[in-house]
């Protein structure tokens, strides 16, 4: 795989996205863009929430990406324009610090995060004026990475714009950096998947360092991307950072309660690797050390011996202050039970055994489960869309990205999925008016995309 992201020449007659987004540009700029730059979404078919713990998870890239047009120039500022009417322009200047307001996450911050992660790590003290349109098709707030995406393609055409070079490792790692200017603390899959997917397969990503091997998933499996149509926004709510904190609390505690230094420790994969312990221990000492009932503030100042002041500054987030509850038996119990299913996954899909989706769909609705029960990252309205897919013929569904709205992902025997689609459509689409009117883009097959790239028109 070749280490930066790729340069390819595009015939604009072949493409009518690249020719109306090149229209629209033109019509707004009076000039041709310079270059193109794409980054796609994603799904997880497994591992979710559990790329911030340092374990490993298994997407792919999909087949919608955000599209990006843009001119270099002289002007002193970076003007952003999108093709959706409800994104507003937005112009900021090329010399000034780049603020980027975490009470307030619209469209533009998300770009100016990959921005601000360019600038950062080149010291580039005055930025190239830059002219974009921004197109994307990765439905907002669905679960599929499309802020994620935004903010790697601003980062690689900011890097192009600027003439500057990085692999797509590092790439991936500066951008899962510079998102969480907006506030979200997120692990990394999103934009590692974006930079370092290939078309035809999934990726085991793993992080520590950040690596990515092929995944050849089932030749008689089509995965299938639902919406259950309720839009949930990370960086605009406390739930994700929340979760985040929990899993960070539940490392203290655990550490504390096997002898470990706790300072040095905030993922609870670090706990599992200074025991030398397999997941199946680690979710024993799960049970054995950390209560089911909620853990009060003071519970938890005690047995760390911190004071509250310093647990709000050391393990809480800015918008997680108000938290007086945390449910650490749970959180932990998902991760480390979520962290086998993925390598339970990753070795059926490479013997290929003749259950192979049966046990693919086993794993993928025993994950479900527990972000339903343990991590409480479900909604009914998603619940509800699972069931209807196993109910149409799916061997295996799962909610896939943050939860709480947004996707499921399905796997569907090949010859099923006409079936699906109908069935699928007629119980959970079309007897709600609003859905009905967003099943086009909220039903749909989803194939592994390729990574990340530039694209120079001929």
């Amino acid at each position: 795989m070749a280490s930066n992201p790729p340069k390819l020449k595009i015939a604009m007659t072949a493409n009518e996205r690249l020719q109306n987004l090149k229209n629209t540009f033109e019509t707004k700029y009076g000039e041709s863009p310079l270059f193109y730059a794409c980054a796609p979404g994603r799904v997880n078919l497994i591992g979710e929430h559990i790329d911030y713990c340092g374990y490993s998870v298994l997407p792919m890239a999909i087949e919608r990406n955000i599209l990006a047009a843009v001119s270099v120039n002289n002007s002193g500022t970076i003007t952003l324009a999108n093709t959706n009417p409800q994104y507003k322009d937005f112009t900021v200047s090329c010399s000034e610090d780049i603020a980027i307001d975490r009470e307030n996450p619209k469209w533009h911050y998300y770009f100016l995060c990959g921005v601000k992660g360019i600038q950062e790590k080149f010291a580039i003290a005055q930025l190239a004026g830059m002219s974009c349109v921004v197109d994307g098709t990765i439905p907002p707030s669905s679960g599929l990475s499309s802020s994620s995406a935004l903010v790697c393609c601003a980062g690689l055409l900011t890097m192009e714009a600027n003439q500057k070079s990085l692999s797509k490792v590092a790439l991936a790692e500066l951008c899962a950096k510079s998102e969480r200017y907006i506030g979200t603390e997120g692990g990394g899959m999103d934009q590692s998947i974006s930079f370092l997917a290939e078309r035809g397969t999934a990726k085991l990503i793993e992080f520590q360092p950040l690596r990515a091997t092929d995944v050849k998933l089932p030749d008689g499996a089509v995965f299938v991307i639902s919406n259950c149509c309720i839009e949930m926004n990370k960086a605009a709510s406390s739930h994700f950072n929340i979760r985040v904190v929990e899993c960070r609390i539940a490392t203290k505690m655990l550490a504390q309660a096997q002898g470990l230094d706790v300072s040095r420790l905030l993922k609870l994969v670090q706990v599992q690797t200074e025991l030398e312990a397999s997941l199946e221990e680690m979710l024993a000492l799960v049970d054995e050390l950390l209560h089911p009932e909620p853990y009060s503030r003071e519970e938890i100042c005690k047995q760390l011996g911190v004071t509250s002041e310093q647990f709000s500054s050391e393990l809480l987030s800015a918008n997680t202050q108000d938290v007086k509850q945390f449910k650490l038996h749970q959180r932990a119990k998902h991760v480390y039970g979520e962290a086998a299913r993925v390598l339970q996954f990753k070795s059926a899909c490479d013997s290929e055994p003749a259950d192979s989706l049966q046990l693919l769909g086993d794993l993928m609705n025993q994950s479900h489960a527990s972000c339903r029960d343990l991590y409480e990252c479900s909604c009914p309205e998603l619940d509800r869309l699972v069931d209807v897919c196993l109910k149409s013929g799916a061997v295996g569904s799962r909610l896939t990205g943050a939860g709480w709205g947004g996707c499921a992902v399905s796997m569907v025997p090949g010859e099923k999925v006409e079936s699906f689609l109908q069935a699928v459509s007629e119980a959970f689409y079309l007897p709600d008016p609003c859905r009905a009117a967003m099943e086009k883009q909220s039903l749909f097959v989803s194939k592994p995309g390729g990574g990340a790239a530039i694209f120079l028109t001929e």
